[in-house]
């Protein structure tokens, strides 16, 4: 492990750099891809304790909890480059153990586990609209993009919520996340079929950007004579 880039990174989390520092860092994230990658796996451990940890007092003590177990079980080295104080050696240890829980126990779902959007048939119900069947063989060929400015088309000319739900996953996909959840939140809120499915959607476009706490807390209003309540109840699970 390179204790220094640990160390580096949790300064810069806790805003303990000088600015000249600062710049200086952000400079080198931008020219070093390992470095980047690195400071990326670093961000998602931070984001982990926020979710799993739900204040700030439950995380320290984590944090502290790591530290005293660090002290146990490493031993600062001698360095002729660089000398550590026995506290930058508890940060890099904490981060050392806080890596292996995030990649062992791959503790966060992803999007692409429960993304499975249901294909449109439009069509084969004896609408006659070329815009209609334009954007659902672009959706059914997960050409998202393209299907968004047809459906746009289409609910101009009239508003329609299966077309509004095709319309907003078709949106999550190509990541116009607001976007997709303003419509999604309007079918949530509203007495149409789509109304759970419009809200399993919005919990996954959360869960996309890895907004943990808002997914769960939206998986949470799905109610249990949902079609698909077996998926929402399999993700909480993952969530916990």
């Amino acid at each position: 492990m390179n204790d220094e880039r640990y160390i580096l990174f949790d300064q810069y989390f806790q805003n303990e750099l000088s600015e000249e520092d600062k710049i200086k860092f952000e400079k080198q994230l931008s020219e070093d891809s390992e470095l980047a990658s690195a400071f990326e796996i670093f961000k998602d451990l931070n984001l982990h304790l926020d979710n799993k940890f739900g204040n700030a007092s439950e995380r320290n003590d984590f944090k502290k909890n790591l530290k005293s177990i660090s002290k146990e079980h490493f031993k600062p080295k001698k360095s002729k480059v660089v000398a550590f104080k026995p506290w930058q050696y508890a940060i890099a240890a904490s981060v050392a153990v806080l890596v292996g829980l995030f990649f062992f126990q791959n503790i966060n779902p992803k999007f692409e586990d429960y993304n499975q959007p249901e294909n449109a048939y439009f069509t084969e119900r004896g609408e006659v609209n070329d815009n209609l069947k334009v954007a659902q063989d672009a959706f059914n060929s997960k050409k998202y993009k393209a299907a968004i400015p047809y459906f746009e088309t289409l609910l101009k000319e009239k508003k329609s919520p299966e077309i509004q739900y095709f319309y907003a996953i078709s949106l999550l996909e190509d990541g116009q996340f607001q976007k997709a959840e303003t419509n999604l939140v309007a079918l949530k809120s509203s007495n149409s079929v789509y109304k759970n499915k419009a809200t399993w959607y919005l919990a996954l476009s959360k869960l996309k950007q890895k907004e943990y706490k808002s997914c769960k807390e939206i998986l949470m209003t799905i109610p249990d004579d949902y079609e698909n309540y077996d998926q929402v109840q399999q993700l909480l699970n993952e969530l916990d």
